[in-house]
């Protein structure tokens, strides 16, 4: 993995920074290195029978970013669409339930790769909430000292009842909905961390037009969970920095959208970019991929596949 650059990050604890081509490129990325191996390795886990798209998505973006290598772990009943569906990746074959969905303590035949992984994202693609808190329990006692950990979709949902809350806590990122984020925020609440009338995680939800809850809410998330959030154009650090997107288009919101922005996340942070750094930047690069797709395809309409081609298209348009 490609050695992280000295750099000041652009951004104070208690202001909000807006995100736009000019900070990124005072943030440059790690170069591209020698090989596949100076940009380091990534792990996604998920994709169960029912959902193998997610996990591909996720798995493909972080390719789509630059990093180097790329393994997925998925259920069995897939593996083998899926290694034809993505030949660039390796493809570690979880066995499923009776329900069949993956047996969340399957995860430990992926153990050698996740040990070796600079990134991890679990997540995408998982359907069992109870599956997803078996694997989630086990991935700090798998992933190694130094590996980032993505947490998306169930595995991010369930991380309130997971003893992996603590030990992932400081290389942890969460990239949830804001359905996802007013639950985590309620289960902050029943556990008695309330800061008090916040105006986040009530019974109404978060209001999405409103932009002082959505920081509040993400920076709550944040300092609460010990990790990088992005959450509606929003990335919160623990310590109370907050950067703020400046640029998407709502077609972003369709199926498959936020496997794409996780897996770029995943894959910047394998690269050897800081954790809130791979996240302004996945943030931006995915938002900005909607906007080229709302101009050559149209508003709305446009697939989460085809963010894709995209996201190295802007890498190389900041410069």
């Amino acid at each position: 993995m490609t050695e992280p650059t000295d750099q000041a990050v652009p951004a104070d604890a208690g202001e909000a920074v807006t995100i736009t081509p000019a900070l990124l490129r005072e943030w440059p990325l790690p170069g591209p290195g020698a090989s596949k191996y100076d940009r380091g390795q990534v792990v996604v886990v998920g994709g169960d029978r029912r959902s193998p798209g997610a996990a591909l998505l996720a798995a493909e973006a972080a390719l789509r970013v630059g990093a180097g290598r790329l393994t997925v772990a998925l259920a069995e009943s897939v593996a083998i669409a899926a290694a034809v569906a993505l030949p660039e990746s390796g493809v570690v074959p979880l066995r499923e339930t009776d329900e069949q969905q993956i047996d969340g303590a399957a995860i430990e035949a992926a153990a050698d790769d996740l040990g070796a992984a600079d990134a991890v994202l679990a997540g995408p693609g998982l359907d069992d909430a109870d599956q997803a808190l078996r694997l989630v329990d086990r991935l700090p006692s798998l992933v190694g000292d130094d590996t980032v950990v993505v947490l998306d979709a169930y595995a991010l949902g369930v991380l309130p009842r997971s003893a992996a809350r603590d030990a992932l806590a400081g290389r942890l990122v969460l990239t949830p909905n804001i359905g996802e984020a007013d639950r985590l925020l309620a289960a902050l609440d029943s556990d008695g961390d309330s800061d008090g009338d916040s105006g986040a995680g009530d019974d109404d939800g978060t209001d999405p037009d409103d932009d002082a809850a959505l920081d509040e809410a993400a920076r709550r998330l944040a300092s609460a969970y010990g990790a990088v959030v992005s959450c509606q154009g929003r990335v919160a650090h623990p310590d109370g920095r907050l950067w703020l997107l400046g640029t998407g288009h709502g077609g972003l919101g369709t199926s498959g959208s936020g496997d794409v922005l996780a897996g770029a996340i995943a894959g910047l942070c394998a690269r050897g970019t800081s954790p809130e750094q791979a996240a302004v930047w996945a943030t931006h690069a995915h938002a900005a991929a909607g906007d080229r797709l709302a101009v050559s395809v149209g508003p709305l309409g446009f697939l989460a596949r085809e963010l894709l081609a995209e996201l190295p298209r802007v890498l190389v348009e900041i410069g």
